[in-house]
């Protein structure tokens, strides 16, 4: 693991590698796990107990594994099958679109979770990629280290995204589309309703084009609609009633749309 872009979450030291360790200056010591990630949460809840559990995180691996969200990994690995640089993916999950952009040559990948399942799913995709676990609000990464970020379907922090990004860098923002997943709407809701593809307002990151990426897929089995909806917020917004609709469908025809949008530093 190339540590030199990471800064200890304790006291905010420079951290160097030593055998299976990183360390600071001023002895904080963080172990790297067999998989090759390194855990940087700090507190007294244990990793586990952090972000998307154990069952949601391989929900979202068994389902991209089927090749669903492929349209979307093929549009955002040829935004950057050209580019060179270091690269953050914000969120990044269990890794299905990290390990796609780690694969292109010239970019050096790195991808952070607050979920430590999330990571260690991402590490067992490719080890070509540097991963960490992190809390978004206080990221122990070196001012200015990267010179892109990708950001898909994940809290947006500008303040965040400033600190990272080199002058000049580049930042591709992902959200769902207006008829994203509407087909599973129409499935659950009485009266379901289009997504507002709103995106958020920055100070000093410049829009300079978005796109736009829709498919219509027909999720094969009742595993795959029980995984999809798990995905989405709506899971957790949905009645007992509701989530009961879902639990007799066994294949789903629905419409997937992803709006792409590529930011600059303004500076």
């Amino acid at each position: 693991m190339n540590a030199e872009i990471l800064i200890c979450p304790v006291c905010g030291g420079a951290l160097a590698q030593t055998g299976r360790s990183l360390r600071c200056g001023a002895g904080h010591c963080f172990d790297l796990a067999k998989e090759g990630y390194v855990n940087l949460l700090t507190g007294s809840r244990p990793g586990d107990a952090t972000g998307d559990s154990k069952e949601a995180a391989r929900f979202r691996r068994d389902f991209l594994n089927k090749g669903y969200y492929a349209p979307l990994r093929e549009a955002l690995t040829a935004r950057y099958a050209a580019r060179e640089g270091r690269l953050l993916d914000f969120c990044c999950g269990e890794g299905y679109y990290t390990a796609a952009l780690a694969a292109l040559p010239g970019l050096e990948v790195w991808g952070f979770d607050l979920s430590r399942e999330m990571v260690r799913l991402a590490a067992k995709r490719s080890p070509a990629m540097g991963l960490f676990v992190a809390n978004l609000a206080r990221l122990p990464v070196r001012a200015e280290a990267f010179d892109w970020a990708t950001l898909l379907f994940a809290p947006f922090r500008e303040d965040a995204l400033l600190r990272v990004l080199k002058p000049g860098g580049g930042l591709t923002l992902v959200v769902p589309g207006r008829r994203h997943l509407y087909g599973l709407k129409q499935a659950v809701y009485d009266r379901p309703y289009e997504n507002d593809e709103a995106l958020p307002p920055t100070a000093d990151l410049r829009l300079l084009r978005t796109l736009r990426v829709r498919e219509r897929i027909t999720l094969e089995s009742r595993a795959d609609v029980q995984a999809v909806f798990r995905m989405t917020p709506y899971y957790y917004r949905s009645s007992p009633a509701d989530r009961a609709k879902l639990e007799g469908l066994e294949t789903l025809d629905t419409e997937i749309e992803f709006l792409l949008a590529e930011y600059a530093r303004t500076d």
